[in-house]
């Protein structure tokens, strides 16, 4: 019997009570009912911050399952070709020479990142253009080369910036969904329409790309173009997402493998099951971050630093029962 349908259907249930509740909960309780400024709170910070969170946990996710299918590899994650890493040097460098603007309800950090982010995208396909061909080792490679080469001029720009700056960078680089609003939820919703709806028409080849390249070739998919309208469609999601809310790791490494344990590693199930899970997980994170606001004394924890502690462990488990090497 086929699970899919059915646990796509209980995700589905579980993802729509998510959105549901989710906006109640913060440093205090609202209820459906609340008005005054109870119900602004409810209806104008907290519903905008949860649909982000989705919206950009399925975006993070779909990219961490668009990667592991074109690298065959499960650990492969949506930041592995340096996307977050040309996002982040971007807005480290608007934040260091102190600029300050907003265009179309956009700020000027978020431009800044998404213009890294495409800097990074534009970078690893050239390099990889330029080796020829556009093979999945090159690419892995280059993707790795742009991520240090970006990470250490990050670092260079710490090191030349006032405290005030460094911490700016250094808050920015962990991740956060404190920003959120309809503004940034109507800024990320062409990238995860048009990138969720690519890799979905794209099913077939990636089930194909996961048993080996040789055998997509001789069912007569072109390997060449699908590559790259994978990495082109994750890529974007990524910048999209990390130029508003930052870098928040591991979403998209531990989604898609949770996943495939419910619902198999055919990319027919697995694609709305990975968009369904990722979008309800992040959500729920930032949810505990909202109410461990409340134990804190006020101060809110990053949800990135709450999914990297999951994160990490969960990394290391699967690493260890990861049966044989680990392939380019």
């Amino acid at each position: 019997m086929n699970k899919g349908p059915v646990t796509l259907s209980i995700l589905l249930v579980c993802a729509i009570a998510t959105l549901i509740l989710s906006p109640l909960f913060g440093m205090e309780f609202i209820p459906f009912h609340a008005t005054g400024q109870e119900y602004e709170i409810l209806m104008g910070i907290r519903l905008p911050r949860v649909l982000c969170a989705f919206a950009a946990g399925s975006m993070l996710a779909l990219s961490g399952m668009a990667f592991q299918a074109l690298f065959r590899n499960p650990l492969a994650t949506p930041f592995t070709l340096g996307v977050s890493s040309g996002a982040a040097l971007g807005a480290a460098l608007f934040i260091r020479f102190g600029i300050s603007f907003v265009l179309l309800g956009i700020s000027g950090t978020s431009i800044a990142a998404f213009i890294g982010a495409l800097l990074s995208i534009l970078l690893v396909y050239g390099l990889t253009k330029l080796k020829g061909g556009f093979s999945t080792p090159t690419l892995l490679l280059s993707g790795i080369a742009i991520s240090f080469f970006f990470s250490s001029l990050i670092l260079f720009i710490q090191y030349i910036s006032g405290l005030s700056h460094s911490f700016r960078i250094v808050h920015w680089m962990m991740g956060t969904l404190s920003t959120a609003d309809y503004t940034n939820l109507f800024n990320l919703l062409p990238f995860l329409g048009i990138g969720g709806l690519l890799l979905l028409f794209l099913h077939r080849e990636m089930n194909l790309f996961m048993v080996g390249e040789d055998l997509a070739i001789s069912r007569g998919v072109n390997t060449r173009l699908v590559k790259k309208l994978i990495f082109l469609a994750a890529s974007l999601m990524v910048g999209g997402v990390v130029a508003i809310c930052g870098p928040i790791g591991f979403i998209g490494m531990m989604s898609p493998h949770i996943c495939r344990l419910l619902v198999g590693a055919d990319h027919r199930y697995l694609t709305p099951a990975t968009f369904l899970f990722g979008g309800m997980f992040l959500t729920l994170c930032d949810t505990f971050t909202r109410v461990f606001s409340h134990w804190s004394g006020g101060a809110e924890l990053p949800v990135g630093v709450l999914t990297a502690l999951l994160g990490g462990p969960f990394f290391i488990l699967l690493l260890l029962n990861r049966k044989g090497g680990l392939d380019l």
